[in-house]
């Protein structure tokens, strides 16, 4: 693993198959690479139809202040939306795995059953 930094102190993880050792420099310099990665599926809820729109994005403030701002030909006739839900990534192909997961019949079930939202009724369709 290398030289270890002066005042680093070593962290034991244990995984069921194997044991890591890190230290808090290896600790530090893993969350600074993994937060220049990120991949969000997001889901929003439009207020005006009650139906679910699931996307995916590296920007989700950007992306969310788009679906707001009306610049998003799909969900632009079902304003006002309101952000529901969100995951975070660390890979491309999980996140986008994930989205086709939630937009198939049973991934929209899936969210029905577990987003809760005070406006959701019975007839809430996705």
């Amino acid at each position: 693993m290398g030289s270890i930094p002066a005042g680093s102190t070593r962290v034991r993880l244990a995984f069921p198959f194997d044991v890591v050792t890190l230290t808090k420099f290896d600790l530090v310099r893993s969350m600074t690479s993994l937060s220049k990665s990120q991949y969000f599926v997001y889901v929003l809820l439009s207020l005006k139809d009650l139906k679910f729109y699931v996307g995916f994005t590296e920007n989700l403030e950007k992306r969310i202040n788009e679906h707001i701002d009306g610049k998003v030909i799909s969900t632009r006739r079902r304003r006002p939306l309101k952000l529901i839900h969100y995951e975070m990534y660390l890979t491309k192909d999980d996140a986008l795995a994930r989205e086709v997961f939630l937009k198939s019949g049973f991934g929209r079930e899936q969210l029905k059953l577990s987003l809760k939202h005070e406006a959701y009724t019975e007839k809430l369709s996705l």
